[in-house]
Formats: C-alpha cells, structure tokens, sequence
C-alpha cells in the first residue's frame, strides 16, 4: 500500500501543479501505480473545475466562464502537455528527415508551428465549453473528460513502444503492462454507472489512441514524453466534442 501511495503522489507531482510536500521514491512500484492513478488524477483536476465552474455558474457569463474554467485548467497542469503538443507540432510540420524531426523536438526555441498548435488548441478547448454550457451541460462533465484525457496517456504507454531507449516514457514503459491499464481504466468504469453514453466516450478515445500511435509510430518510430503528453491535450479535445456531441444531439 506504501507503494501505491507514493506512486499516486507521483502522479500528481507528473500531471499537475498541485503542491506535494514530499519526496517520492522512483521505483518500478512506483511508477507503475504513479501510470495507474493517471485517470484518478485526471478526476481531481476535473473535479476542481467543476466546483469553480459549479460556483461561477450564473453569476459570469458564459463565454468568461468558459475562459475562466480553461485558465484554470492550464493553470492547474503547469500548461505541461500543451508544451509536448508545441514540440511535436514543430516537428510534424518542418517536414524534415527523422532526426532533423527529432532534433527540432527537443529544441527549446518556438516555431511557427507550436504557435499555431497552441492557438487553436486553446480556441478549440474554449468553444466546446463554451458550447458545453450554453447546451446546458453541467460542469461536472469535465470530470471524465479530465480522467480520460490521462487514460489515453497510459493506453499510448502501454501500446507503442519508446522511439528510443532514452527518455521519461522509456523508464514509464519499463515498468507497465496490460495489467496496468486495465487497473487505470478502473475509475472510467466506475463513471458508466453516473455518465450516460460513456460506454461511447471509451470507444471514441480507444479510436483516437490507437490512430494517433500509428500515426507517430509511422512519423517518428515510436514516442517519446512529448508525444504522451500532445496525447493528452489531442484525447480531452476529442472527449469535449465528443461530449458537446452527445449533449446536444442526443440528450437534448
């Protein structure tokens, strides 16, 4: 149990920029209850956003209440994924040989690409919880979409082997299996009980992941702590308009 303690506060140490007044040992047994606590942590952040939202909710308007629920959101993951999708946006678009790609992956310097990836990440994310809420959606949604988004992350761990045997997600892979994401997906499960249609949302994200890995399997070999982390951001957009989707055409 000591194990699976400090494996969900590295979790938590990984995903967010919550404080924790402790130092975790790096284990094998800690990282891989660190990788199966993604979804819980995924919970917590989303669940914070829905009691601000919860609290904010006809007392701001709409479009500021939106853009308050996503400053948070950034605020509260450090903006640690959104610099893995700039990284790979650069990489993806200088159309260059495989490591010149590489290279420009793990150069610090900002592109033209990340720019843009950033911009309509952020607009995107903004009108689905903009249009979320307008189709009187309640901001506790988020909660599975937030808890997905690092399922995804896992599922990508697990499924497509490190580009190369360097790196955060070689020393995550080195330590996880089937088990490990079968235990993750757990608390997405428990949600089929409390969210209509989620059977749905797990269909669409296990879509979305196992395209998105062939995709930068076929463009870089593998992944790398980059690519995890654009998985995140790319799996909760696709879970926001799944979930705009599913509210607006089906439970309405």
């Amino acid at each position: 149990m000591k194990d699976a303690g400090f494996g969900a506060l590295l979790a938590i140490q990984f995903l967010t920029r919550l404080p924790v007044p402790l130092a975790c040992p790096w284990t094998p047994a800690t990282r891989r209850w660190a990788a199966r606590a993604y979804p819980l942590v995924g919970a917590l952040i989303g669940a914070i956003l829905a009691v601000v939202g919860s609290l904010l909710e006809g007392l701001v308007p709409l479009p500021l209440l939106a853009l308050a629920l996503l400053s948070l959101w950034v605020a509260l993951t450090g903006g640690l994924h959104l610099d893995g999708l700039m990284d790979l946006a650069d990489a993806l678009g200088s159309n260059a040989p495989l490591e010149k790609r590489w290279a420009i992956m793990k150069d610090p310097q900002v592109g033209s690409f990340a720019v843009l990836a950033l911009v309509f990440q952020l607009a995107w994310k903004a009108a689905l919880l903009w249009a979320l809420l307008a189709a009187g959606a309640s901001p506790w949604w988020l909660v599975p979409v937030v808890a997905l988004g690092r399922l995804a992350a896992v599922g990508l761990l697990v499924t497509v082997p490190a580009a190369r045997a360097e790196g955060l997600a070689h020393a995550w892979q080195q330590s996880l299996g089937a088990r490990d994401l079968a235990l993750a997906s757990l608390p997405a499960l428990a949600c089929l009980v409390f969210v209509p249609g989620l059977t749905w949302w797990l269909v669409g994200l296990a879509g979305f992941v196992i395209i998105y890995g062939r995709a930068v399997r076929r463009a870089f070999g593998g992944i790398n702590g980059d690519i995890v982390g654009a998985v995140i951001e790319g799996g909760e957009l696709w879970l926001l308009l799944i979930a705009w989707s599913w509210w607006s055409f089906v439970m309405a």
